[in-house]
């Protein structure tokens, strides 16, 4: 599978920081401190629908940290999935009387166009789960062979029991990771499981579903948590920088995940860091394919919104935080990209030179745009109320907007 075309990045004076950020697996800030080479593995889509607000906050906060990582002088290996195999998506395609393989194929083009609109930075290796099954297989096969996993009715599950850190990404009680389970995918209530929270690996060929050989597995289809962790060991290796995705991840996606790896590898940990992003709501409810409650990406576009202005609007709430999509964020977002076009669109202006290094220290605070997006607006004000003798100025605001914020001005 390709992924989207790469924007130019201009390269600045200086070199950026290392980056401090949080870490949900601790509960608290921690500095990343890559190699030459900093790894990254961002959950991508399952492509049933198409890319949404809250989709698009959690590409843009890491588009962020890979912005930061280039600008500290290293390379970046950034991995992505596309879950282009499973129930939502063989559910929708089946509602709406379309070809599963189809629905997959043109939701997965329509974000990339999102993306490239969005000027994210694509992932080196951007895998489907379909493509990725040959991976998959003997992950699966070697986890029942060493007694972590089990097969029921034909369905082969993980025992959660098998890895002695399960529970430590997440830090959730018994309760509270079974009441996730139900709402996020698994299947708690199923008799015959060890575990309540045990997550399916291999789920055995169904009339009318798609299957695919799986060996000594018999034919089925991949679970959600073991497809990343297969793509994520071939193209990563065990122990990189940072693995990223929504909030709504934790658990029990990358909990799982990580016991997983750890079980396969007798190594720990699977990721340094553990980073999730906010979800977006709208109406009052978090923004969700389910609910249908949905500000997409592409409608916006549709309707003549620059792509840089929704970048703003995103860029205004901390990665972290749940906030809510309404006209008036995009109204500021509209403002705030118009002020600065006219600022830097001047001969001269107040000096810039000290710009780079604030909008880099308030990113390296753990992601912090709203201060980055204050420091161009301070030197945007300057600009609008006093103006200056500064030849070079617009310029490096121009190059630094780019550079660390993604926005083209």
């Amino acid at each position: 599978m390709y992924a989207w075309p790469a924007p130019s990045v201009p390269v600045l004076p200086g070199q950026g920081p290392d980056v401090a950020i949080h870490d949900s697996s601790r509960g608290g800030r921690v500095t990343l401190a890559p190699g030459p080479v900093a790894r990254l593995y961002v959950c991508g889509i399952t492509p049933y629908d198409a890319t949404h607000l809250g989709h698009a906050a959690t590409y843009t906060a890491f588009d962020l940290l890979q912005r930061l990582w280039l600008d500290s002088g290293r390379q970046v290996h950034y991995v992505q999935n596309v879950t282009d195999v499973d129930d939502p998506l063989l559910e929708r395609a089946a509602a709406t009387g379309e070809e599963w393989t189809a629905l997959a194929e043109r939701e997965t083009a329509l974000f990339r166009e999102d993306m490239t609109a969005l000027r994210v930075l694509p992932p080196r290796d951007y895998l489907g789960a379909v493509e990725s099954i040959p991976l998959i297989v003997p992950l699966v096969e070697r986890l029942r062979e060493t007694g972590a996993a089990y097969e029921l009715d034909g369905d082969v599950y993980f025992s959660v029991e098998s890895d002695r850190r399960f529970g430590t990404v997440s830090g959730l009680d018994a309760a509270a990771m079974r009441a996730l389970s139900a709402e996020r995918g698994g299947d708690p209530e199923r008799p015959g499981k060890k575990h309540p929270v045990d997550p399916l690996l291999w789920r055995a060929a169904r009339p009318g579903e798609p299957s695919w050989d799986g060996g000594a597995l018999g034919a089925g289809r991949p679970g959600w948590h073991i497809e990343c962790v297969a793509i994520a060991l071939d193209r990563l290796g065990m122990g990189f920088d940072v693995q990223g995705g929504g909030s709504d991840l934790v658990f029990p996606h990358h909990e799982m995940g990580a016991s997983h790896a750890q079980v396969l590898t007798g190594e720990q940990p699977f990721a340094q860091a553990y980073v999730h992003a906010g979800m977006v709501g709208y109406e009052g409810e978090k923004m969700s394919k389910s609910k249908g409650n949905l500000v997409l990406v592409s409608r916006l576009r549709e309707a003549g919104v620059d792509p840089a202005a929704i970048r703003l609007a995103l860029l205004a709430h901390h990665y972290r935080t749940d906030w809510e999509w309404t006209d008036a964020v995009l109204d500021e977002a509209l403002g705030r990209l118009a002020r600065w076009r006219a600022a830097v669109s001047r001969p001269d202006g107040p000096s810039a030179e000290e710009l780079p290094g604030r909008v880099r220290a308030a990113l390296a605070d753990d992601l912090d745009a709203p201060a980055a997006l204050a420091a161009v607006d301070r030197w945007a004000e300057l600009q609008e109320r006093e103006g200056g003798q500064d030849t070079g100025a617009p310029g490096l605001v121009s190059r630094t907007v780019d550079a660390l914020l993604g926005v083209a001005l």
